[in-house]
């Protein structure tokens, strides 16, 4: 799959570019794109080629958010091939949490001592960890308790949140993403974490498993997929069950715990860094 990098540069007086970031990730994911490289000048952006629209991309930049920001933008064609090689020379570090996760890559040397080790091949799919929302999703997975539990992964990515949880000791997992080239990374990286007890579906929230009542959801997605599918999200969970979601800025959390009320999903904890959110609710 061909892919699209657009390089965006910006000034402003006003506001830190950490945060002109971050907006502007969060706009190009509803056009599409899927991952993101944050730079100290600006950002690279990524998405297939045949999703590329250059009209909704220069619509996005001139309503963005914040006023007064100067957008300079230039665009490169990128062959599969070419992606996977810098990606993985270039972007992909390992990360660690403590000592209680390593998330690697097969390329990267073994590293001992760690209560979990994850090895995601990162191609094109979201979730290699680096990301806030990732990171947030998976600090908070690691203090739940999952032994037994019934896991959906809704827009896994590389299905590494689903893959934590099965190393958890949760069956049965599932982990649903729509994209194509996601649904194949993430079933070559519960291969390569042997944890086959993680059934990998491609589609939307329709393709949630009716005959499972889950005991946790982590939806790791954007604000308004999210607000679009609490509904279903929480007809799926088993009273008392979870709706871990990320994936929005801290300015959403008020729309998302009214959208979580209205589905009888009760608020129990929220967090953030750099400006991303996370919201733990339960249903009652």
């Amino acid at each position: 799959m061909d892919y699209y990098e657009l390089y965006f540069t910006y000034a402003s007086s006003t506001v830190e570019p950490a945060i002109i970031s971050d907006l502007l990730a969060a706009e190009l994911a509803e056009a599409g794109f899927d991952s993101f490289v944050p730079e100290a000048e600006g950002l690279r952006a990524y998405l297939p080629a045949d999703r590329y629209r250059q009209e909704e991309v220069e619509q996005r930049l001139r309503d963005f958010p914040l006023a007064g920001i100067q957008f300079h933008t230039t665009q490169t064609h990128i062959p599969a091939k070419d992606w996977n090689e810098e990606w993985e020379k270039h972007y992909f570090q390992p990360v660690r949490i403590g000592q209680r996760c390593l998330l690697r890559a097969p390329f990267h040397p073994v590293e001992t001592g760690f209560e979990y080790e994850l090895v995601i091949h990162p191609k094109m799919a979201f979730g290699t960890g680096h990301h806030e929302t990732t990171r947030l999703m998976l600090d908070a997975i690691l203090d739940m308790p999952l032994e037994g539990s019934a896991v959906l992964d809704m827009g896994c990515g590389t299905a590494v949140l689903a893959i934590l949880a099965a190393k958890k000791g949760a069956t049965p997992v599932v982990a649903i993403d729509i994209d194509e080239w996601a649904y194949r990374n993430a079933l070559e990286n519960c291969l390569l974490n042997n944890t086959p007890q993680v059934r990998v579906i491609r589609g939307g929230a329709e393709e949630i498993p009716g005959d499972i009542a889950f005991d946790c959801i982590f939806a790791n997605i954007t604000r308004n997929v999210l607000l679009n599918d609490l509904r279903q999200y929480a007809s799926s969970l088993k009273p008392g069950g979870w709706l871990l979601a990320s994936g929005f800025h801290t300015e959403d959390i008020p729309l998302l715990e009214s959208g979580c009320r209205h589905n009888r999903l009760e608020k129990l904890s929220t967090g953030e860094h750099n400006h991303w959110a996370i919201l733990k609710t339960v249903k009652r």
